[in-house]
């Protein structure tokens, strides 16, 4: 029995649109309380003509549900659950940065390349995120089962400080939380899938570990070798094009670089990382095996200098900047 209720009502007050994607919108937002205590904080918003399509609301608060528990550092925080006048919305740790699609242009713009070590840094913390939330548990100690299904570009937030964010669990797949139809359609975004994701096969944390290996070689070479023109291209090369040996690509890539490569783009999932503790165990053996390497503060050195920026807190107008070159939405294709 609670010892006390506190009854009140959040009360956020729009600043901006920060995002605006296929089904949603996300905006910048401040959250009030009592004596004058202001938070700012995201809020996701369905788009008013998905609104009263019942399985998508299903999904959404079954998103929010979802990852209500997962408060790990590469993985942005939500905070509520919300419905007003029959919308739902999602109060979210707000970053103040930019994804990698946004900060990959950015670099081609002017004509930058991303530094091998800090490429393979933002992996390792992505890394870091899925193999906490691939382990998570329920109350009970029963695991969840998460995949996430969408480790891309658009969906991996870098602040400005140098933090590196997971993002967007909307189409993931966990027991109990939302409606899964693996098998019938493929959702992600197609040049950043698995094989077995492409495929409509039943996928497990081994597909996001594919789908990280593609973050990281599209980091070292300025370019995803699987996007094609269309998505239904993209999905045959992932399925059916041979893992090149990245050192004939981009001489910065080495043989033990090359290696973690390979394994992450297995199509064998025998061969693949069998979880995210090893992939990070890799990259960060890679990076840290000779001494002192990349941080936190390394990347936010080199982020605040590609978009001309001096200090973390004055980012507001980079990021209105960045936004926009606003994505197109997560591609959901049916089986045929």
């Amino acid at each position: 029995m609670a010892l006390f209720t506190i009854q009140n009502e959040f009360h956020y007050e729009i600043v901006r649109k920060i995002y605006e994607g296929g089904m949603g919108i996300v905006y910048e937002a401040e959250q009030h309380g009592a004596r004058d205590f202001v938070k700012r904080v995201a809020i996701k918003v369905i788009r008013q003509n998905y609104a009263d399509q019942k399985n998508f609301i299903e999904n959404f608060v079954g998103e929010a549900k979802l990852v209500a528990d997962l408060i790990h550092t590469n993985i942005v925080q939500t905070y509520q659950l919300g419905e007003t006048r029959g919308i739902f919305f999602i109060a979210m740790e707000l970053i103040r940065g930019v994804n990698l699609e946004q900060f990959s242009q950015q670099l081609a713009d002017k004509r930058r390349v991303l530094p091998r070590e800090l490429a393979v840094f933002i992996v390792s913390r992505i890394a870091r995120g899925l193999a906490y939330a691939h382990s998570k548990t329920d109350r009970e100690g029963r695991p969840m089962g998460i995949v996430h299904r969408d480790v891309s570009f658009k969906n991996i937030m870098i602040a400005f400080e140098g933090d590196v964010k997971l993002t967007d669990f909307g189409i993931a797949k966990a027991k109990g939380f939302l409606i899964d139809q693996e098998g019938e359609v493929v959702a992600g975004k197609a040049d950043f899938m698995s094989p077995e994701q492409a495929d409509f096969r039943i996928t497990d944390k081994r597909s996001d570990l594919f789908s990280a290996g593609i973050v990281l070689g599209s980091l070292l070479l300025g370019h995803n070798i699987f996007k094609g023109n269309s998505p239904e291209e993209s999905r045959q090369r992932v399925m059916n094009m041979a893992i090149p040996d990245f050192r004939s690509l981009d001489p910065r890539i080495d043989t033990p670089l090359n290696d973690i490569l390979q394994r992450a783009l297995s199509h064998d999932l025998n061969k693949r990382y069998s979880d995210g503790n090893e992939l990070l165990y890799d990259l960060e053996h890679y990076i840290y095996h000779s001494g002192y390497g990349p941080t936190n503060e390394t990347l936010g050195r080199f982020i605040r200098e590609i978009f001309g920026q001096e200090h973390p807190g004055n980012s507001t107008n980079l990021v209105d900047s960045a936004t926009k070159r606003l994505e197109p939405p997560t591609c959901i294709t049916p089986k045929l």
